[in-house]
């Protein structure tokens, strides 16, 4: 019977500089999980979770090298990758298509013999979804993820005066789309 393998932050990163295989499952192994459910929460779709789960694993393999500890922890270093693919994936063409045509029919069996509206299916993400990508995309993560402008920020490696101003315009403009 094989005896369960443990490392230190610092042994695993080592021995992932030098393409490890095993340290590499070991790294799939122990954070594959936390790093999906990041990824679906912005993702909200399992498929293309799962997807970008395989690129971001593929990424961190081949960008070992640019983890800087004196910078952060390696789960962080790898959180911001995954969140940042997730952001990609979500502004991806292919990825905005498949969510349009999942919409009704989506819509139509949520909302199937409930008297109760919800604010999600009367349009408020439809009007979300006219704005900028680089508005929309702060709009989804401030009000629907629930990040704080800082965070998105430091996400999204963007000024946080930049953030407030972009977000700022998108509820003006979010506010005479829903006038009109």
């Amino acid at each position: 019977m094989e005896q369960a393998q443990h490392y230190s932050e610092s042994e695993l990163i080592l021995l992932l500089t030098q393409q490890s295989e095993t340290a590499f499952s070991y790294l799939y192994d122990h954070y594959s999980g936390a790093l999906y459910a990041s990824i679906l929460s912005i993702v909200n779709n399992q498929e293309a979770a799962a997807d970008t789960l395989q690129e971001v694993f593929i990424k961190i393999f081949r960008q070992i090298h640019s983890y800087d500890s004196s910078k952060g922890r390696l789960y962080t270093w790898m959180l911001n990758i995954a969140r940042n693919a997730a952001i990609d994936t979500t502004r991806s063409k292919g990825f905005q298509k498949t969510q349009k045509n999942q919409a009704l029919s989506e819509n139509v069996y949520d909302l199937a013999g409930s008297a109760e509206i919800k604010t999600d299916f009367i349009g408020l993400r439809k009007l979300v979804h006219g704005l900028k990508p680089e508005w929309r995309v702060l709009v989804e993560l401030s009000y629907f993820e629930g990040y704080t402008q800082d965070e998105i920020a430091k996400m999204l490696d963007i000024p946080l005066g930049t953030v407030k101003t972009r977000l700022r315009a998108a509820l003006k403009e979010l506010h005479k789309l829903i006038k009109e």
